[in-house]
């Protein structure tokens, strides 16, 4: 079974019933049951267009259920609009669907969770993890979003804010999360940067290339993860870096800052050191001082205490750090790493170790152990 497949065709087959009529919330039922249907058939006989296959069930499915529901029954005339057999048209709807899941009657965080969970495929674990969030809350969450969007119509698409923090949400969940999403969010910036002249978008943009471009070189050949510090700079795409870095300048000479550019200088002038040693961590910290003031996040204050405790020495990292909450994510593994570099190999073993425990993937929590071990068999 292709799993890529089914992903890649879902935004389409989804955008193709919401066209016909159906509300969104049903729309998205009914391709999930197509798509639970094309695993248990597909594998016996697969179909010769399976976007079409996709979308007769999943439109049959939506017909089944409208005549269900006896308060719907009006509907039971779109019976006669089922789509002919035959390839379906080849629209990409993922970036118009993007905008409609930000639809103004949600709130931006109701939004952004409908749509990666309805149009980026991410689990609703992924997604409770992305915003530091039990899963049962996030559940309710999108629940009540999809009840609210399937009582309003969709001439109203949201703003390019709230789609440019999906889109975000989705590369990372793509760069280091279980589904290779990265290329596809990259594909749909890419057209939104085209359609819309803003810098923002630009500095997403610029920030999901410079990132991408790096990603070679983050695990080594057996799967493990490799620090930054530590990676072969030479397997970095410098096509990609010098890309990245012409989009930010140009973005930030219009001088309306906003966190995606922010955070794309911190990333061009780790991608622009030669080597690790000669990263300009002074002016890390003073882009992290800029974007914790636009966006006073516990995440972006964690890691600007790696980079003050790289600019000012680990002290200075430890002083940082010690103003958080220390149930923050990664939190150990920061105060793991800056009390190591301090030379407190027993702390900073403990840290590893409780880091690891925490850790949000597989690979995460075998470099964190690793790490543990390490200074454990120098003590």
């Amino acid at each position: 079974m292709n799993e890529a497949l089914l992903r890649s065709l879902t935004p389409s087959v989804l955008g193709i019933l919401v066209r016909r009529g159906a509300d969104f919330a049903a729309a998205e039922d009914a391709v999930q049951d197509a798509l639970v249907e094309a695993v248990r058939v597909w594998p016996a006989g697969p179909p010769r267009d399976p976007k079409g296959w996709l979308v007769t069930v999943a439109w049959r499915r939506f017909l089944d259920a409208t005549r269900a529901d006896a308060a719907r029954r009006r509907r039971e005339d779109l019976v006669d609009e089922e789509p002919a057999p035959g390839p379906a048209p080849a629209v990409d709807d993922t970036l118009q669907l993007y905008f409609l899941c930000a639809h103004p009657s949600l709130t931006p965080s109701s939004a952004v969770a409908l749509t990666l969970r309805a149009v980026g495929g991410l689990t609703t674990r992924q997604i409770a993890q992305a915003y530091l969030v039990p899963e049962a809350t996030m559940a309710q969450r999108i629940s009540r979003a999809k009840r609210t969007v399937s009582r309003v119509r969709f001439d109203q698409p949201g703003d390019v804010a709230t789609v440019l923090r999906v889109l975000y949400l989705v590369f990372n969940e793509g760069y280091s999360g279980d589904v290779d999403l990265a290329a596809e969010a990259i594909r749909l910036t890419r057209q939104l940067a085209t359609a819309i002249d803003h810098p923002e978008v630009a500095g997403l943009l610029a920030l999901m290339l410079l990132h991408h471009a790096r990603r070679a070189g983050r695990t080594a050949p057996d799967g493990s993860l490799v620090p930054l510090a530590e990676q072969d700079r030479g397997r970095w795409d410098t096509e990609s870096i010098a890309e990245g870095i012409e989009i930010l300048q140009t973005a930030l000479a219009r001088d309306r800052l906003g966190e995606f550019q922010a955070q794309a200088a911190i990333a061009a002038l780790h991608a622009d050191a030669p080597t690790a040693e000669e990263t300009d961590w002074v002016q890390i910290v003073e882009w992290y001082d800029e974007l914790t003031h636009l966006t006073d996040s516990p995440v972006v204050r964690l890691n600007r205490a790696v980079a003050v405790g790289e600019a000012d020495g680990p002290r200075a990292g430890l002083a940082a750090l010690a103003a958080l909450d220390d149930s923050l994510p990664r939190h150990a593994a920061v105060a793991a790493y800056l009390h190591e570099r301090d030379g407190d190999l027993t702390t900073a073993a403990r840290l590893y170790a409780e880091a690891a425990h925490k850790a949000p993937n597989l690979a995460e929590r075998d470099h964190l152990t690793r790490q543990a071990a390490r200074l454990n068999a120098r003590r």
